[in-house]
């Protein structure tokens, strides 16, 4: 009989254990004020919930996932929906979570049980209203599901903007050698090939008159996304994302917002602030 394998645990650096922060101090002031408001109700949701736990490399000790924080919350969200593709994971978040009706465990891709079995049940029609935290492992999250989220009216998102992989996978110097397979995760993570105008511009031309594409700094592409978010998915409120660097300071990924609401645009701007000098100590 094979051996039971117990899920492995992620490590994560500083700024994962910053994005944690961030995370569950906007869920702990969206419950407490969406608690308040009379006939609403409020609906978690983590599309790549993890294993519930991580390992800090900071330090070596466990430190909770973004959907136990979550949990956490008081008063509580009405419902938690918990999406992860990896069947261990889920097993991980069951045993952790244990048999409570306000927690729905999803296992598969969540660009489909998003749009087929999740955002269908925060309609504002029923009063329903949701925060979700879009943290993939790189380029694999559809626009469909961010422009389905913001014009719904009824959603706000946390997301994880993966510039390294983007950088790393797609966004060469020579364009011409990436992997088709590449170019089409980039095309529906963007929605579009427009990402090609958002991440390079011409140089001017050299001694030969030929011309190259030159890349555009991480800060212009992500700017190019947060309009993208708010003309083209229709977020009314994308504040200016908050850079994660790994320990050589470099930028992996930005972290964005987007709500329809102002209230919710400064509460993170507020938390934002608090957070982006900082660094390993």
């Amino acid at each position: 009989m094979a051996k039971h394998r117990e899920p492995e645990f992620d490590e994560i650096g500083y700024w994962s254990e910053v994005k944690l922060d961030i995370v569950r101090e906007y869920a702990f002031a969206y419950s407490r004020i969406l608690s308040a408001q009379k006939g609403l109700e409020h609906i978690y949701v983590d599309a790549f919930a993890g294993a519930g736990m991580h390992l800090s490399k900071t330090t070596g000790e466990f430190v909770r996932g973004s959907p136990l924080n979550a949990l956490w919350a008081q008063p509580p969200f009405r419902k938690y929906y918990l999406i992860d593709i990896a069947s261990s994971r889920i097993e991980s978040l069951r045993k952790i979570v244990g048999k409570r009706s306000d927690v729905i465990l999803e296992q598969g891709d969540c660009n489909d049980i998003l749009l087929k079995r999740v955002f269908p049940n925060i309609l504002r029609e029923d009063y329903r209203r949701g925060l979700c935290l879009l943290d993939p492992y790189g380029l694999h999250l559809n626009w469909e599901v961010l422009e389905r989220a913001g014009k719904m009216g009824t959603i706000d998102i946390f997301l994880n903007f993966p510039v390294a992989d983007m950088n790393r996978n797609v966004l060469w110097r020579d364009p011409e050698g990436v992997d088709p397979s590449d170019i089409e995760r980039m095309n529906s993570f963007w929605g579009d090939e427009s990402w090609k105008n958002a991440a390079y511009s011409k140089a001017l031309p050299d001694l030969f008159g030929y011309e190259e594409s030159e890349k555009k700094s991480n800060e212009e592409i992500a700017q190019a996304f947060r309009d993208r978010l708010r003309k083209d998915a229709g977020f009314n409120h994308v504040p200016s994302p908050i850079p994660m660097r790994n320990s050589t300071g470099a930028t992996i990924y930005y972290l964005f917002f987007a709500s329809q609401k102002p209230v919710a645009q400064k509460i993170v701007e507020d938390i934002f602030n608090k957070y982006r000098n900082r660094g390993p100590a």
